[in-house]
């Protein structure tokens, strides 16, 4: 992949989806050019916050529109700024970054499209462009607050699990799957940890080809930094050590590849 450059794009809209949650669509070229599983990293206009702040890509139009849906992490944050933009505002970002899930690996195969939290926004991508022999697509939330809910459903077999039991199965997305007897040939995830070691557990124990998008604390996101590091079985040929930059090398990795 090429280096990206720093670009300014504008908010076309901006709206709160749930507590705590935002979506924003952004007028950008990144658009045309990102696959599902990339990032962009977004630069707020505070002048005091350097680093910018990876966001996963929700969804495009595969030209100039782009989606991004985040958590605001608290009071002051890079995110809280974002959430309080409006139509019109602009910001720098750097993007499309990261590598992508391998869709080609998904054709005639029944697949399991999973997403835990914030991990959730960018299944959807991976479910519009997603052709295969069956889509079960299988999604996490704490609480009723299931946004996304209707994009998922016009692409896809949709399971909800919730923390509290308010809709579908209560637990987790694991717990969904025992649930409902479903199947699948190929794993598409991503969330957190504690949910992707699940996945990864019952992809090796049924083997079922698993492809996994990391959650990780980021500071430069083109993998100069090595800040976002994580266990790898092979080494790395930037630090020839047994780490992969889950920026540069990832986000998405098959989950033998590493280790969470």
């Amino acid at each position: 992949m090429a280096d990206r450059k720093k670009e300014t794009v504008k908010v076309l809209m901006k709206e709160r989806l749930a507590e705590g949650i935002f979506s924003m669509w952004i007028e950008t070229e990144a658009a045309g050019q990102a696959r599902p599983g990339q990032f962009i990293s977004m630069y707020t206009n505070d002048a005091a916050k350097l680093l910018p702040r990876p966001i996963s890509i929700c969804e495009t139009d595969g030209e100039r529109k782009l989606r991004v849906v985040y958590r605001v992490t608290g009071e002051g944050t890079g995110t809280e700024q974002f959430s309080q933009m409006k139509a019109g505002d602009t910001f720098g970002i750097i993007g499309p970054l990261g590598n992508g899930f391998p869709l080609e690996r998904a054709a005639g195969k029944r697949v399991f499209l999973m997403g835990g939290g914030i991990g959730v926004p960018p299944i959807l991508e991976l479910a519009k462009r997603m052709s295969c022999k069956e889509k079960q697509i299988i999604v996490g939330y704490r609480d009723g607050q299931t946004f996304l809910k209707e994009e998922f459903e016009t692409n896809g077999t949709l399971y909800i699990s919730t923390e509290d039991g308010s809709v579908g199965t209560k637990g987790n997305v694991m717990d969904a799957v025992r649930e409902n007897g479903l199947r699948a040939d190929i794993i598409f995830a991503c969330g957190p940890a504690p949910m992707l070691r699940a996945i990864k557990a019952f992809a090796k124990e049924n083997q079922i080809e698993c492809y996994i998008s990391l959650e990780e604390r980021m500071a430069c996101g083109i993998g100069a930094c090595l800040g976002c590091v994580c266990q790898s079985k092979e080494k790395d040929s930037h630090s020839n050590v047994n780490n992969k930059r889950v920026c540069k090398d990832g986000p998405v990795f098959l989950s033998t590849e590493v280790e969470i």
